[in-house]
């Protein structure tokens, strides 16, 4: 009995000790997993805290490393330059992309951060799918990681906005997937691949975007406890079809798109969750975080960034959606701990920038604010050019906090560049809404190291930004444009989250000032590889002490 007993007794030790031995992460991270969520500020964490629940949110920044003051130090904090300085660990003016669209002078054509004329959608003949990474000048950590594997380490991004998989998973990755919303399918370019694997297919052919595009948006808890937002009823949203307020039909909404698609599905957390979907099904397929070589996923939640579009900062959308993506996490945690193991993952968690408070609603409240109007501004400008030097197409492009001159004209004329550059930026100052216009000459001859004119500097490249680079008064934001919605360039724009969580990562916080630019080396820290030449960031040194 005595004997009996004893090997019971022995047998389970043994089988807790085997258990914890299964638990002890391994000597690097077999996976890593890039979590961008588009538009996401920093404090929606704190003000929606209580309505998360353990599995997501909570169990991410509750027990990982929380860098509570993380901030981009940039001008020009549109998602293309996140997420290449996310990637990159480096600047616009290192990486190039300096704001998701710029004027390109020789050829005097507008180009998209990611358009390349030599790659072409694998399923449709769609100049959407024109897209790869090569206009990104320099690698990502996850170019490094395959060089140094001998190209045996896997990389993918997911995501619904095409620009978020391509530019975060770099120039080697081994593929880039997003939704194309016209035929509802996921899809990517001849630049990774000839045609999209089977399992790929296989979600297309299935009939989940159907699902979620019919579904009927209620709101997941009872209306009156989503007190960190406004009334779901006022007067600062567009909405869908006129409509502001709970429920929302899905199958009924027409003026997304003005055509019927599956666009509406990038307005809503189910497009947060089909992005989930679909990254699961790439992690299993294509084994990823399997083998002995680290590989990389980077899932990018862009639903918050569309649906910004047409609800203010603090609604009861936006809020609901942040609770939906919550249950999102949960399961994407779950699995990767079944698939994988927590202790094998490095995950990190943070944003491309933040969305800017409405104007409208901080002068509601006397908050000094506005909307900058670019449109009669430059309409002024090229007015005042044309009475002083001539008449003339003097500004051939205008962007992102930018103008740019026509320097063919100004040379033909015999003009001088720095001279037209000063009398703009002077033209300028003297608007509402404007704090601050610098000619780029200044940015070539002065290295500033702190203040306006450093994160100014941050984001100029020579050979893609604009002549003149203005600043806007902090509560004001630039009225869209053709190209994109509204821009704000302060501190509640560039202050996002930052979580590291999984593989040997402690349950810390901290404090000190911290930058996106500070994931690549640190993760190269951990890999033990070299960053990418470009990079700037710097490790942070309070989680590897």
């Amino acid at each position: 009995m005595n004997i009996k007993k004893n090997f019971l007794t022995c047998l389970i030790i043994f089988s807790t000790i085997y258990a914890d031995a299964q638990r002890i992460p391994s000597e690097k991270p077999k996976l890593i997993v890039g979590i961008t969520i588009s538009g996401m500020r920093y404090d929606y964490l704190s003000s929606y805290w209580e309505q998360f629940s353990g599995r997501g949110f909570k169990r991410l920044a509750g027990t990982g490393t929380f860098c509570k003051n993380a901030a981009f130090d940039q001008l020009i904090t549109e998602s293309a330059v996140g997420y290449a300085t996310i990637s990159t660990g480096s600047r616009s003016d290192a990486h190039g992309i300096v704001a998701d669209y710029w004027y390109e002078r020789i050829s005097r054509e507008v180009t998209y951060c990611v358009s390349d004329p030599d790659a072409y959608n694998v399923l449709f003949d769609d100049e959407n799918g024109h897209v790869s990474p090569r206009n990104m000048l320099s690698r990502t950590l996850s170019d490094e990681m395959r060089i140094t594997s001998q190209f045996k380490s896997k990389v993918i991004g997911v995501g619904m906005d095409p620009k978020a998989p391509v530019l975060l998973s770099g120039h080697t990755a081994n593929a880039a997937y997003w939704f194309d919303s016209k035929y509802g399918k996921w899809t990517t370019s001849t630049y990774y691949t000839d045609s999209l694997p089977s399992w790929v297919k296989e979600i297309n052919d299935k009939n989940y975007k159907d699902i979620y595009k019919d579904k009927i948006w209620e709101t997941l808890l009872p209306e009156n406890e989503y007190t960190a937002s406004m009334p779901d009823s006022n007067a600062y949203e567009i909405g869908f079809d006129g409509r502001i307020e709970f429920p929302y039909d899905l199958k009924k909404i027409k003026d997304v798109s003005g055509e019927k698609d599956y666009t509406i599905l990038k307005y809503t957390p189910f497009g947060n969750t089909y992005t989930k979907d679909m990254a699961i099904a790439a992690i299993v397929s294509e084994e990823l975080g399997l083998d002995e070589k680290t590989d990389w996923i980077n899932i990018s939640f862009n639903s918050g960034m569309f649906l910004s579009e047409r609800f203010s900062t603090w609604s009861v959308e936006i809020q609901d959606m942040y609770l939906r993506l919550d249950q999102d996490l949960g399961h994407l945690l779950e699995f990767l701990d079944d698939q994988v193991g927590l202790e094998n993952t490095l995950i990190f968690l943070t944003s491309d920038h933040a969305y800017a408070d409405d104007p409208e609603i901080l002068a509601q409240h006397r908050v000094p604010s506005g909307f900058f109007n670019y449109y009669s501004t430059i309409s002024l400008l090229k007015s005042y050019l044309n009475a002083i030097y001539g008449q003339g197409e003097w500004i051939t492009f205008y962007y992102a906090n930018q103008v740019y001159l026509n320097h063919q004209l100004i040379e033909d004329s015999r003009l001088s560049l720095q001279e037209m550059q000063d009398r703009v930026a002077s033209f300028l100052i003297q608007f509402s809404g404007i704090s601050n216009a610098l000619p780029s000459y200044i940015l070539l001859r002065n290295n500033f190291t702190e203040g306006v004119y450093s994160r100014i500097q941050h984001s100029y490249n020579q050979k893609r930004s604009g002549d003149v680079m203005i600043y806007l008064t902090p509560g004001w934001i630039e009225k869209g444009s053709e190209y994109r919605e509204s821009l704000s360039n302060f501190h509640y724009d560039a202050h996002v989250p930052l979580v590291f969580y999984g593989w040997k990562i402690n349950r810390i916080t901290i404090p000190e000032r911290v930058t996106p630019l500070d994931i690549v080396p640190t993760i190269a820290y951990y890999l033990g590889i070299s960053a990418p030449e470009n990079s700037t960031g710097n490790v942070i040194t309070g989680m590897v002490r």
